[in-house]
């Protein structure tokens, strides 16, 4: 070979030596025997090669020619990028610039560096053990770079093969996480291997000590290589390794260590976060995430084949912190980058479903399915997305092609029989249950609804039987709670409803009186008790008022401008949900996306008028200053500085009486939707020019027809929440009294909140008119009885 060939010499020798048919491009065939034959140590499948050829034929789609494929000018524009080290490939070939021949491989000699027992078990390794290990080096600039890298890949394999006959010897196969990596959308880029998805480390003992230190060793082998470069190689080989056998912490330490020696390159980046997600560490997954991306996007194309798995990474890795709008926004990302990903999409329209946006993740789910029909699921998905939205039939289908495909598929079962006791089929839903607790038997949720739906199909005794085993699954107080309901009713059957007849009516408004002002009128309450809902369901009611005043003390919004052209102090959903991840930092992530769906369907979806995604955050935090928890006043006092905040009325005293009105309107058309819809229609158009004061704004606030006033029938639900009233049942629903206590003062029966709010009362109590009086104490009960014995 001489030894003044340029680089541009050696690649058109290399693309020379593989345009088979001399028409001066590389097609699909062609390129394919050039990635096996570059990389001759690896042991490609035909979907690792067709992935490996979409994305090189898609990244340099300029240097195509659409009946040769790729050119010569595009082979070298590759290389240019750092898809391969056209040395290497050069000399792996065996090509020479004069003969186009090509020569033999030579096998590797053995490292001096070795020790002398792993050297003799190197000498006996099966001839393919090199192509199973490397498995991961699916791209040219993927693999292993340097022969000695290859010594510590064997040596290491050689080590973890100890480990595994020792541990599996005692406990060391299980298999209790083995779901961890299911098809839930981890990249496949880094996702471990299958062949090795059963063990699970025992970290403690001699065994695992010994083999930590022989780890060591070789990192020490690999850091005192002959340049930066094969130390890097090194230690990301070992990372892979580790990781390929779930040795997660022992293969952070490598990506790490690998992140010292290169920090701009995006792989240790990318490997420190798949390993941290690993094991649970989520939010130091996405911080490495992030890193990967920024070294990606600004290292031009390199990188470019791995972006969209980054993005996908980094939306799980938020998902697992729970913020699933933020995940969204890298899902979308991957999406367009790579149309054809599939798991992207799901996981972006799971991710909308997760949000309430019922309608765009139907979109997302239908468009996985398409590229990929057998994906179980996001049939499963796609099914419970369109039971949200009410198409029930095409749910069940749904449903039943997820089960069809995967007829293990747990979530499809349990999701299938919620369905269908939702829409009465309770002997089916109870059918759906049983085969969910077959294939997962401490499912107490499967066993608590099974229960229930057997209550549903009139099969009681099977009822009560199902939900002592759920108590035995679990303790939980909805078991508890359902069993105390499942015997009152029981109690009740006897003494009436045998004749068919329904134990309560449902009592119109005008039949409804009350004693006195004190006692709250029942559509009041069944407002207060709606709002109350969902204070609980977006944990509202946990963050304290005082931090909305920090966060807009704290952290300055850029202004933005509207369509109209009035600035205004506007962010992102996904900006928006790192806002409420400071101030609901106390939640777990399950329940921070519970939250965040609440706020986004209730809320967001009203502020954001224009549907582009953003939302005033001035009149976000006024709405939500109301139902956080904190003295009333305050709670009042910080929606009014909420308001003075917004760019509108900045600098202010005062609030332009047209913007109060407008926040007013807006509130009762989101806490009171029957009340407050129509009165928002009048709000376009005012151009009143006066302002008002903070107590004039206090008396707009409380006014009980036009304001907010419910606000005191929710304190007094809010303080409720505790007080029972002795062993009083509300005669209708049978459950003891929490809260206010309702007593008709005719028929003397008792009502809880829910049962006076939806007007229901007792069928044998048959009167014209029912008197309620409100007791929201047992001692205020017992103070009338001493004053009707004393009168």
């Amino acid at each position: 070979m001489a030894a003044t060939a340029t680089r541009s010499d050696k690649v058109r020798r290399i693309f020379l030596q593989f345009d088979a048919n001399k028409d001066g491009g590389l097609n699909r065939g062609e390129m394919a025997a050039l990635v096996v034959a570059v990389n001759p140590r690896v042991k490609f499948s035909d979907e690792q090669i067709n992935a490996i050829l979409d994305e090189v034929f898609r990244t340099y789609g300029e240097f195509m020619d659409s009946e040769k494929g790729l050119t010569f000018e595009g082979l070298l524009r590759t290389y240019d990028d750092g898809a391969g080290d056209v040395d290497r490939d050069f000399d792996a070939l065996g090509l020479d610039l004069a003969v186009p021949e090509i020569a033999d491989v030579a096998v590797v000699g053995e490292s001096d560096g070795a020790s002398s027992s792993m050297a003799n078990e190197r000498v006996v390794v099966d001839p393919n053990k090199k192509q199973r290990t490397a498995a991961w080096a699916a791209s040219p600039n993927h693999g292993v770079v340097f022969d000695e890298t290859w010594n510590l890949v064997d040596d290491l394999e050689i080590l973890i093969k100890r480990l595994k006959v020792k541990q599996q010897g005692g406990d060391g196969k299980k298999n209790d996480n083995s779901d961890a990596y299911s098809d839930a959308g981890w990249s496949r880029e880094f996702g471990p291997s299958s062949e090795h998805s059963e063990m699970v480390w025992a970290e403690s003992g001699s065994d695992y000590a010994a083999f930590v230190r022989e780890l060591g060793v070789l990192r020490s082998r690999a850091d005192g290589a002959r340049s930066r470069e094969e130390a890097f190689d090194g230690q990301m080989a070992i990372g892979r390794v580790l990781y390929e056998h779930r040795l997660f912490k022992e293969a952070l330490v490598s990506f790490k260590r690998a992140c010292e020696l290169q920090p701009i390159d995006v792989k240790p980046h990318f490997g420190a976060g798949s390993s941290l997600y690993a094991i649970g560490k989520y939010e130091e997954a996405k911080e490495e995430f992030q890193l990967a991306l920024e070294a990606a996007e600004t290292g031009g194309n390199q990188w470019a084949y791995l972006l969209p798995q980054i993005h996908v990474n980094l939306g799980v890795a938020l998902e697992g912190r729970g913020m699933l709008l933020s995940a969204c926004e890298h899902y979308r990302e991957a999406a367009i980058l790579y149309p054809s990903h599939y798991r992207a999409l799901k996981l972006l329209g799971s991710a909308l479903l997760g949000v309430g946006e019922y309608r765009a993740a139907v979109k997302a789910l239908e468009e996985a399915i398409f590229i990929k029909p057998d994906f179980a699921d996001a049939h499963c998905d796609l099914a419970s997305a369109l039971h949200a939205l009410g198409d029930d039939e095409r749910a069940i289908v749904e449903f039943q092609k997820a089960i069809d495909l995967q007829p293990d598929h747990v979530d499809s079962l349990y999701n299938l029989g919620g369905l269908n006791m939702d829409i009465g089929r309770y002997q089916r839903a109870s059918e759906m249950y049983t085969r969910v607790l077959t294939l997962s038997p401490h499912h107490w949720r499967a066993q608590l609804n099974k229960a229930v739906s057997l209550l549903g199909a009139g099969e009681s005794d099977e009822a009560r039987k199902a939900m002592k085993e759920a108590l035995k699954m679990t303790k939980r107080i909805e078991v508890h709670d359902a069993i105390t309901h499942l015997k009152q009713l029981q109690k009740k059957k006897p003494n009436g409803g045998s004749n068919g007849e329904n134990p309560f009516v449902v009592v119109e408004a005008t039949r409804f009186k009350t004693v006195n002002e004190k006692t709250t009128l029942r559509q009041e309450l069944a407002n207060a008790i709606e709002i109350r809902s969902f204070q609980r369901l977006s944990r509202l009611d946990r963050c304290d008022v005082e931090l909305l005043r920090r966060e807009m003390n704290d952290n300055s919004v850029p202004l933005s401008f509207s369509g109209t052209g009035i600035p205004e102090k506007s962010m992102r959903k996904n900006a928006l949900e790192r806002v409420l991840h400071r101030l609901l930092s106390s939640l777990k992530p399950e329940a921070f996306q519970e939250s965040v769906k609440a706020i986004n369907e209730r809320i967001l979806s009203a502020l954001d008028e224009s549907g582009l995604g953003r939302v005033d955050i001035g009149m976000f935090y006024a709405i939500i200053a109301p139902i956080c928890s904190g003295p009333p006043e305050r709670r009042k006092r910080i929606a009014f500085e909420a308001l003075l905040w917004r760019p509108i009325n900045e600098g202010s005293s005062q609030l332009k009486k047209v913007d109060a009105s407008r926040y007013i309107k807006l509130l009762r058309a989101i806490y009171i939707p029957s009340r407050g819809v129509s009165e928002m229609l009048e709000i376009h158009g005012e151009t009143d020019a006066s302002t008002v004061s903070l107590n004039e704004f206090l008396v707009m606030f409380d006014d009980s027809d036009w304001g907010f006033g419910v606000l005191s029938t929710l304190l007094k639900l809010e303080l409720g929440d505790r007080k029972r009233h002795a062993r009083h049942l509300c005669s209708v629903c049978r459950y003891p009294i929490i809260g206010s206590r309702f007593l008709e003062v005719k028929s003397r029966f008792s009502l809880c909140n829910l049962c006076y709010s939806e007007g229901k009362v007792p069928s044998a109590a048959k009167l014209d008119e029912y008197t309620f009086k409100e007791y929201e104490s047992e001692s205020e009960a017992l103070k009338d009885k001493f004053t009707c014995f004393s009168s």
